[in-house]
């Protein structure tokens, strides 16, 4: 159980690793830490260098707006105070004066590192092309040098001049506090872009839901279409990419069922055909072993005949006609087995016209069992047909007449005293709902139950000696059970203690 359970959490694992979710949030967090990592670099190299530059525009900035004025005397009045102390405090820029006397005029740095800015103030004033080893210069003019210095101190962005009034400046500020602020806004911008990386990361994983939910629904849907079933749909009602492939994959799933139902239909009506054609190769198997094997004996038997007659084994005119009397009934069997055939043939082939029409099957057998009194009394076999009266059905009477015909022949035939002495056959009409049910019973010996499905076979014969005694061919049963299938009207035998029962239904509605 635990094997199974690691098994899953590392499909579970793996299935997130390859979602399309999670690589999506991967690419977008990849990206925009390689964006941070990129604008950290240049912060490095570039943010310095542009620290330094604004602060030299602003040098040349308060040199022309507050020092570039030939009629300044007077470094003591409440604006140049208010303009010097908002750069020193907003800026971190400091002005150093001195007069031509070689005093300080005017100051606004405090006294710490005071005597290197003389000395970098002096030596300007005192000669102005020298430029010290370690400086740099960055503008030079006529009336100032702006220059970046270096110290123990991290040096200075420097401006130093000669005012109109020949008064020498320096504005000053720590390159220590550019460096440092440019480190400050570097780590900054470096924990913003982390956080953000991570935020967005997250943002992005769960904003890409609703990207990657319809792209697993069309995925779970060609997934149901691999097995068959295209019952399920895609749902989404976004017009973008995504929506488009979804009404494709509706379209194709309906395109795939009709096709797929089409196909099956012609398969289905293939093996239909295919049936058909093995059953008619069976029936036609069947046919020509079955009337070969009927025809074989009378055949045989009225060549044998013939041929004693020709060759004159007999002079006596009473044997000549008995061989004659043979040839003729072998003769009119053969007849009656092919009319048969003919009839079961043009029925089973829906070939045979039925008419239905109403009449009284009461009337019909009391009639018919009238009319062959002859083969019951010979046989001793006492014939009842119980009946309530007129009893209308709708039928072709001519079709009924031959299953009932046959029935009732099969019961004389096989009418057998019981143990008890009864010997007797029973005809009863029963109404069964809309059906009326006519019963032929004859006592006897009942049928083996393995033949009793059988006996709607062509040919097939329970007792071969006492059909081939009177002139039985297997075909009757056959020809009832095709006259009942194509009146879609019931059919059947039951065994009895006593006997068999065979019965028929017509519609009495």
């Amino acid at each position: 159980m635990a094997k199974s359970d690691r098994a899953e959490k590392k499909k579970n694992k793996k299935n997130f690793r390859t979602s399309i979710r999670f690589q999506f949030a991967l690419i977008f967090t990849a990206l925009m830490a390689g964006v941070v990592i990129l604008c950290i670099a240049l912060c490095g190299i570039f943010l310095q260098k542009y620290y330094i530059a604004n602060k030299t525009k602003l040098l040349k900035d308060v040199y022309r707006s507050s020092l570039l004025n030939g009629d300044i005397s007077d470094y003591s009045t409440e604006s140049f105070e208010e303009t010097m102390r908002r750069l020193s405090h907003d800026s971190n820029i400091s002005l150093l004066i001195v007069g031509s006397d070689s005093e300080i005029v005017y100051s606004s740095a405090d006294r710490m590192g005071m005597d290197r800015i003389m000395m970098h103030l002096f030596g300007f004033v005192l000669n102005k092309e020298e430029e010290p080893a370690k400086d740099q210069l960055i503008e030079v003019t006529d009336s100032y040098v702006i220059r970046r210095s270096y110290g123990m101190d991290g040096g200075n962005l420097e401006m130093v001049g000669r005012l109109n009034n020949s008064d020498s400046f320096i504005l000053y500020t720590p390159l220590e506090s550019i460096r440092e602020s440019s480190n400050y806004a570097i780590r900054f911008f470096a924990m913003i872009g982390i956080i953000g990386t991570v935020i967005g990361g997250i943002i992005i994983y769960c904003v890409t839901r609703s990207v990657t939910k319809p792209i697993l629904q069309l995925s779970e849907i060609s997934k149901r279409m691999v097995d068959l079933d295209f019952d399920a749909r895609y749902t989404g009602r976004k017009q973008d990419e995504i929506g488009r492939l979804g009404e494709n994959m509706n379209l194709l799933s309906e395109s795939l069922e009709h096709s797929i139902s089409n196909l099956k239909s012609a398969n289905l009506e293939l093996q239909r055909d295919i049936e058909k054609k093995e059953k008619l190769d069976e029936m036609r198997r069947d046919f020509i072993a079955g009337i070969s094997h009927e025809l074989k004996t009378p055949i045989a038997l009225i060549s044998g005949y013939a041929e004693g007659l020709k060759e004159g084994i007999s002079d006596d005119p009473e044997s000549r006609d008995y061989y004659l009397d043979v040839i003729l009934d072998e003769a009119s069997k053969m007849d009656r087995m092919v009319k048969n055939l003919l009839t079961l043939n043009q029925l089973e082939s829906g070939d045979e016209m039925i008419t239905l029409e109403r009449f009284d099957i009461a009337e019909f057998i009391d009639e018919y069992l009238a009319n062959a009194r002859l083969l019951p009394d010979q046989a001793e076999i006492p014939v009842s047909f119980e009946h309530d009266g007129p009893a209308y059905v709708w039928g072709d009477e001519f079709r009924a007449e031959q299953v009932f015909t046959n029935f009732y022949s099969n019961a004389i035939h096989y009418c057998k005293e019981t143990a008890e002495g009864e010997k007797y056959i029973r005809i009863s009409a029963t109404p069964r709902g809309d059906e009326l049910r006519i019963s032929i019973f004859n006592t006897g010996e009942p049928i083996p139950e393995e033949s009793l499905e059988r006996l709607w076979d062509k040919f097939y014969k329970v007792d071969k000696a006492r059909s081939r005694e009177y002139g039985g061919s297997g075909v009757g049963l056959s020809i009832v059970k095709a006259i009942q299938d194509s009146l879609h009207q019931g059919y059947g035998v039951e065994n009895h203690e006593n006997g068999v029962e065979f019965w028929f239904e017509l519609s009495s509605k």
